[in-house]
């Protein structure tokens, strides 16, 4: 199942867009001064790719909140993006319902659930997307409305179309993901992954991250440069013979931030198990998230095969939520 879902990324990107064109969503009532994109998980994860995207081109700050409360400064002008998969996720309805107290401008994406009653009887926007998947496959379906989202309100422009680029890429180039997703799952699927990126990708090495402990149940962590240069690099002095640390590269990095990757590579190389380089393909910032996006989710699921465990089941986390439903 999950990798006829990772198959269908592409498709899912362009059917994603047909959804967010039919949805016409009402005039923007107010320009806002702010936006706070609420959502956890495979729901969430989108929201911290897309704010990072914006961060160049939106005259507001755009800040993802993954919690039951939203910050004390959202207010009657903060645009509040509430997303959830599956309509029911717990913390996102806290932080709708605070929103709403607060009369913030609020608009959803959801495959329906509570999210969906909500947003009706109060006339709140929404974007109905398809449910019934693990929300972790869906992330197309989210991430798309996010960027339309983004558009509607002029935080950015070019978005969507640049998002149809992306998908072609990904078809144009699937077999060369997939092989390259074989080989590098095969390098670290009994490792500890350690992965490094630049500023602008760090909801890209969380997406990753995530993947490969759901997919995979595999344990690992990340980092990003110039940051980690400033602490985690002192941690490097031991030999660390199951950790596989993991450069993710972009062609749009900083110079010195470029230089700071080369030098911690050469530092991390005689210490680490192994050190892969990884390099993405794209025109934009945009296409080479979607890259990402879809390499390290073949990569996940190789990963899983390598160790024979289903990349779909989610036992322990049904196991919390059971624990928590016990709460009053």
């Amino acid at each position: 199942m999950m990798k006829e879902l990772i198959a269908g990324f592409p498709e899912q990107l362009k059917e994603a867009i047909n959804i967010y064109l039919a949805a016409k969503l009402p005039s923007p009532s107010i320009n806002p001064t702010s936006v706070l994109i609420t959502g956890l998980g495979g729901s969430g994860i989108g929201g911290s790719i897309v704010s990072e995207l914006v961060s160049q081109s939106s005259k507001v700050p755009v800040v993802v909140s993954k919690d039951y409360s939203i910050p004390f400064w959202a207010q009657e002008n903060t645009l509040v993006i509430v997303s959830s998969y599956s309509g029911n996720t717990e913390e996102t309805l806290a932080a709708m319902k605070e929103a709403s107290h607060r009369n913030c401008l609020i608009v959803c994406i959801t495959s329906g659930g509570e999210v969906l009653e909500i947003a009706k009887s109060r006339n709140f926007p929404y974007i109905l997307i398809p449910g019934g998947n693990p929300p972790r496959a869906c992330l197309g379906y989210s991430l798309v409305q996010l960027c339309g989202i983004m558009e509607h309100y002029s935080l950015c422009s070019g978005m969507i179309e640049d998002l149809k680029a992306s998908a072609n890429l990904l078809e144009k180039n699937e077999s060369a993901i997939m092989s390259e997703a074989e080989a590098i799952a095969g390098a670290i699927s009994f490792s500890l992954p350690v992965i490094y990126t630049s500023q602008g990708y760090e909801g890209i090495a969380i997406r990753f991250r995530q993947q490969l402990n759901e997919n995979a149940k595999m344990l690992c962590w990340h980092h990003v440069i110039p940051e980690m240069n400033h602490n985690e690099l002192v941690g490097w002095v031991d030999k660390a013979p199951s950790i596989a640390a993991i450069f993710l590269r972009n062609s749009d990095e900083y110079y010195r931030t470029a230089k700071r990757m080369d030098i911690v590579k050469s530092i991390v190389y005689n210490l680490a198990g192994r050190t892969l380089r990884i390099e993405s393909k794209g025109e934009t910032h945009l296409q080479r998230c979607i890259w990402w996006i879809h390499l390290g989710d073949w990569i996940s699921w190789f990963a899983s095969v390598e160790r024979n465990v289903d990349s779909v089941e989610i036992n322990v986390i049904n196991k919390l939520k059971s624990e928590l439903s016990n709460l009053e």
